[in-house]
């Protein structure tokens, strides 16, 4: 008999899961906090988003990373930003490619919710011992 929702969705939830920093937000903190108040909310979002959705053929975990936190910070949903931009560490994305995804981001979304996700991201990568490799681009001015 194959794997339950949960279990598969419980297998690639871990995928993305930083497990050396105990600092890192996640979503397994996550779920723990609704143990006692909304258990279910924990479960769907196993089985629903991890195990139907995010295993889904099409799109590596890096690209699925990069498309919830574009929709994140277009969203301004910063608590859930710093746990997908985790999520996209662990996932196997840089740090540049993580700001240029919110440079991309500041014509559809603008320079407030940019901001606060430069900070967002400031966190994490401190979090985790991180730098942005600046590039020169003092040909492009």
């Amino acid at each position: 008999m194959g794997k339950s929702r949960y279990e598969k969705g419980l297998d690639k939830l871990m995928e993305f899961t930083v497990k050396d920093n105990k600092e890192a937000s996640t979503h397994l903190k996550i779920t723990e906090n609704f143990k006692d108040i909304a258990p279910d909310v924990s479960k769907y979002m196993i089985e629903f988003t991890y195990g139907d959705i995010y295993t889904r053929p099409g799109l590596d975990n890096k690209q699925r990373t990069l498309v919830t936190i574009s929709s994140l910070v277009t969203l301004g949903a910063e608590p859930q930003l710093e746990l997908h931009i985790n999520a996209g560490l662990t996932a196997g994305l840089t740090p540049e490619e993580i700001i240029e995804v919110f440079i991309q981001l500041l014509s559809y979304t603008g320079f407030p919710r940019v901001l606060n996700a430069i900070e967002v991201a400031r966190k994490v990568f401190t979090q985790r011992g991180l730098s942005v490799e600046i590039p020169n681009h003092d040909d492009l001015v």
